[in-house]
């Protein structure tokens, strides 16, 4: 079957979703709500046309409705099966396929309940290893604490799924920064000035520089009751004005906050509530940051993140942020796939437009740059990288360090990475000199081990979801899991 044909059920999902009839939705569309009804079970071909018109009706994109639009489904389904929970019930990855486009929500909640299955595994391990290691009893509490960071690690997840729907754009939250660059007439060159003086003008509030002693380990600390924002000398000034266009977000733009986090898939109110927080820090990216001066700025300094952080007064990490946030039609930017690490390997922030996915339930493959990156700290490492289905992708890597209270405190680093497409990479400064057409010196790297093709990596850490197990006790291969082959047999 076509995937013109597989187009159905996106299409009754959508109009579900709208709360719209088969007759409403066949009226707007001039057809009868028979033919409808027959696109929506695929038994009638969908003309190009009438496509063009489905996705206006329904304000979608023709992405939300092309066949490719169930990959990221598919990617974190075929993530959950590779679990060895399900290593006596292989799936096939055309099954995995199938189901997602035939059945996508069923499919998510067959990633919902393995998230939940793998939160409380975890939770289990962590609350036996503190028992074994107390032995003292405060077995309630404990089981307390580590369900609210299960109930947590699940928000996450929900609250990046939603920026990844909305392809990380709000144009709802561009139009509020631009409004507060009218309404409080910003001084760029002294930015934190006029954000403070807005603060006190609009709201009464003052705001005050503190010690890190005062601050008791906040960075920011707004007391309602006093009307007094007090930030921590630790802060420098990028950081300082972020914080202040967060506030004023929060104090702002409850309204627009709400509605956002109102999204159907956010089910807890840890996940809401994570939203508005990450929805606010976007506010103030975008006040930092106003979307067309520096769209205009990226295009013309290609996408050179330190002097775009010079430009507008943003760290490194803030930058690359934005930089994912370029999508208003008309003036779009290079879409990049963004992935924060620490030095262990853990994922603490990750942006996947499509055709591109993080993990969920494990660690990312390590031959991508973000790793090297802590062999050179604050050093570029630049990278062309190949996936086992082919895709190739231009990456940048760099390391950042968070701010330290004193001397006692404990140096924290991260590796920040973003990535595009070949086609884009053009565009970007740091694919100079690179050969972008040479496909076969890429670099080939996966998403995680259980779900890549290349048996036969040095770095592989886990068996493959791809084929079975199989082990000589008398022979060797590359890694631990990699087939090999007797003497004679020609492999």
């Amino acid at each position: 079957m076509s995937d013109r044909l597989r187009l159905g059920r996106r299409i009754r999902a959508a109009r579900l979703e709208q709360n719209l009839s088969q007759a409403a939705l066949a009226e707007r569309l001039g057809i009868s709500a028979s033919y409808l009804n027959l696109l929506e079970h695929d038994r009638r071909s969908l003309t190009t046309v009438l496509l063009l018109k489905l996705a206006q009706v329904l304000g979608l994109e023709l992405r939300d409705l092309a066949a490719g639009s169930d990959a990221p489904l598919a990617s974190d389904l075929g993530e959950v099966f590779s679990d060895p929970l399900f290593e006596d019930h292989p799936v096939t990855p055309r099954e995995i396929r199938e189901l997602s486009e035939t059945a996508p929500e069923l499919a998510r909640a067959v990633v919902r309940l393995h998230h939940a299955y793998t939160t409380s595994r975890t939770s289990l391990d962590s609350m036996a290893q503190r028992m074994a290691d107390t032995q003292d009893g405060g077995g309630e509490d404990m089981s307390q604490e580590l369900a609210s960071i299960g109930r947590v690690r699940l928000s996450s997840e929900q609250v990046s799924d939603l920026l990844e729907r909305n392809k990380n754009y709000f144009p709802e939250l561009e139009g509020e920064a631009a409004r507060l660059w009218r309404e409080a007439t910003i001084d760029r060159e002294n930015l934190f000035g006029s954000l403070s003086r807005h603060l006190q003008a609009r709201h009464g509030v003052r705001v005050t520089i503190r010690t890190v002693a005062e601050m008791k380990g906040a960075v920011r600390r707004y007391d309602a009751p006093r009307r007094e924002l007090s930030l921590s000398e630790v802060l420098r000034r990028g950081s300082r004005n972020f914080q202040l266009a967060h506030q004023i977000g929060l104090l702002e733009c409850g309204e627009t906050l709400d509605r956002i986090a109102a999204d159907q898939y956010l089910t807890t109110d840890e996940s809401r509530s994570l939203a508005r927080v990450a929805l606010a820090s976007y506010f103030a990216s975008a006040v930092l940051m106003p979307y067309d001066d520096f769209f205009e700025a990226a295009e013309q300094l290609r996408y050179d993140i330190e002097l775009l952080g010079h430009r507008f007064r943003a760290s490194f990490e803030q930058v690359c942020h934005r930089l994912t946030n370029l999508h208003k039609p008309g003036s779009e930017g290079v879409a990049f796939h963004m992935v924060r690490v620490d030095i262990a390997g853990n994922i603490s922030k990750k942006f996947a437009p499509a055709g591109m996915r993080f993990p969920r339930f494990s660690g990312l493959c390590p031959l991508w740059s973000v790793h090297a990156a802590f062999l050179q700290p604050g050093m570029f490492r630049t990278q062309l990288s190949r996936l086992p289905d082919g895709t190739a992708f231009f990456s940048v890597a760099r390391t950042v360090r968070r701010h330290s209270g004193d001397f006692r405190t404990p140096a924290v680093m991260y590796a920040v990475a973003l990535g595009c497409d070949l086609a884009s990479a053009r565009r970007v400064v740091y694919a100079d000199g690179i050969d972008l057409t040479n496909i076969d010196a890429a670099v080939p790297v996966g998403i995680t081990c259980r779900t890549c093709e290349r048996i036969s990596c040095e770095a592989r850490a886990f068996p493959s979801l791809q084929r079975a197990l199989s082990i000589d006790e008398n022979v060797r291969g590359v890694n631990f899991f990699a087939p090999v082959g007797r003497v004679g047999d020609g492999r």
